[in-house]
């Protein structure tokens, strides 16, 4: 497959380049950033060592629909999306927390409780809950956001009294991130699915609070499908799921969490291809829209082509 794994551009008035753990972020006039979605997929921090066919072009896609569908709320960075894989927006200055909001009791906030806590971020946690029960009202768990290595839960108050955010700051943060889980609710029960939870990430822009990076994808989110979500709840069953939690299951299932010592397991063509086809089947799912694969000759040279050219466009709108 003619997959994306790195990028090497130059582009007019580049002044910075940051690879990510899936992401090529290029800087334009230390104004815009033009972000290119790869085919990278990380789990538990690292960056697993083969690439996911259309992984990049799904994240980009989702993330682009649903900015759009909430700028209502918040406004966000993005300026244009000129390629399945890229987005072009106002460079931000970013919060240091990411934003998690939790609707029921799954994958992190589940193993935390597993292993005995009933605090999770300074948020109580009832006795008595299952893996995957909704939660009596979501709840926000911040964590750090790291350069390198593991992003850590934080509560409000270390939050508050660190300085990481100022309190009207963040204040406006919790009330951005409760509208956004909402909205992100009704569009995913409009499509048959449960969003459990998922992170936003903020930052600032002549001084004021922009929704940054991608919202509401399988990277960044994680989806039950509601139909048989009761029954397999009373059942003791696991949940129809569509998000990266089953490639952090099938790496724990292997012996890896990213911890010291630990090898990544084998990424066979058979777990490279299922992969790649949940990530489309979470697209069409959630969009409700028909994946449409792009021309694979040449992918490397198609992203930099439509790129330099809405980066050509933006600069002369700017100046003009």
């Amino acid at each position: 497959m003619n997959t994306i794994k790195e990028t090497n551009f130059h582009f007019d008035g580049q002044t910075a380049f940051y690879r990510g753990k899936v992401r090529d972020v290029y800087t334009i006039h230390d104004t815009y950033l033009a972000m290119v979605a790869t085919d990278r997929i990380s789990a538990f921090d690292v960056v697993l060592p083969r690439a996911i066919p259309y992984k990049g072009q799904v994240l980009n896609q989702i993330a682009a629909k649903f900015l759009k569908a909430t700028e209502d709320i918040v406004p966000n960075w993005v300026l244009a999306v000129p390629d399945p894989c890229v987005t072009i927006g106002r460079q931000c200055q970013p919060f240091k927390v990411e934003m998690v909001i939790r609707g029921y009791l799954s994958g992190h906030a589940w193993r935390e409780y597993q292993a005995g806590k009933r605090e999770i971020c300074g948020e109580p946690l009832p006795e008595g809950l299952k893996e995957n029960d909704r939660l009596p009202e979501p709840i926000i768990t911040p964590t750090t956001k790291a350069s390198v290595g593991h992003d850590e839960d934080i509560s409000r108050h270390e939050i508050l009294q660190r300085g990481i955010v100022s309190e009207a700051d963040y204040q406006l943060l919790e009330t951005y991130t409760k509208a956004l889980f909402k909205r992100g609710t009704e569009l995913a029960k409009d499509r048959g699915l449960i969003l459990v939870d998922t992170k936003y990430e903020f930052g600032k822009f002549d001084n004021a609070i922009y929704l940054i990076d991608e919202i509401h994808t399988p990277d960044s989110s994680r989806y039950f499908y509601a139909d048989g979500y009761e029954q397999l709840q009373n059942e003791g069953k696991p949940q129809r799921q569509l998000s990266k939690e089953f490639v952090r299951k099938w790496l724990i299932e292997n012996g890896f969490q990213g911890k010291d010592g630990q090898k990544i397991p084998e990424m066979t063509d058979e777990i490279v291809s299922s992969i790649s086809e949940r990530y489309i089947e979470l697209f069409e799912h959630i969009t409700g829209e028909h994946f449409e694969y792009p021309d694979e000759t040449a992918v490397s040279e198609r992203v930099e082509r439509n790129t330099a050219t809405a980066l050509y466009r933006i600069a002369n709108k700017q100046s003009s």
